[in-house]
């Protein structure tokens, strides 16, 4: 059964931090790509980072610098580091697992910022 679960989402202040962890399971994680996407209330749905199987990394021009996307295919997870935090960073948070034209998606974990 393919399973992607985040976690680590939660409450903090603007400029603090939060780490994101996306486990997977059912499928051979390592050939995959892996992103996160971000969904605000009332928002479509954004791209914020991606990781490629060979380590290679990109993201969003509102995060580059504060987030810092990694992974570890010996546990199955992908991470999202989330650091100096603002209030428009809010929004539910997907990973999404992406090879050919298979493409899995998580259920999501809220990411609320917020004094």
């Amino acid at each position: 059964q393919v399973q992607l679960v985040e976690s680590g989402g939660g409450l903090v202040q603007p400029g603090g931090s939060l780490r994101l962890s996306c486990a997977a399971s059912g499928f051979t994680f390592s050939r995959y790509t892996i992103r996160w996407y971000r969904q605000a209330p009332g928002k479509e749905r954004e791209f914020v980072a991606v990781i490629f199987v060979g380590g290679t990394t990109n993201y969003a021009d509102s995060v580059k610098g504060r987030f810092t996307i990694s992974r570890d295919n010996a546990l199955n997870t992908v991470y999202l580091q989330m650091n100096s935090l603002k209030p428009e960073d809010t929004a539910e948070y997907y990973c999404n697992a992406r090879y050919q034209t298979v493409n899995y998606w998580g259920r999501g974990t809220q990411v609320t910022v917020s004094s």
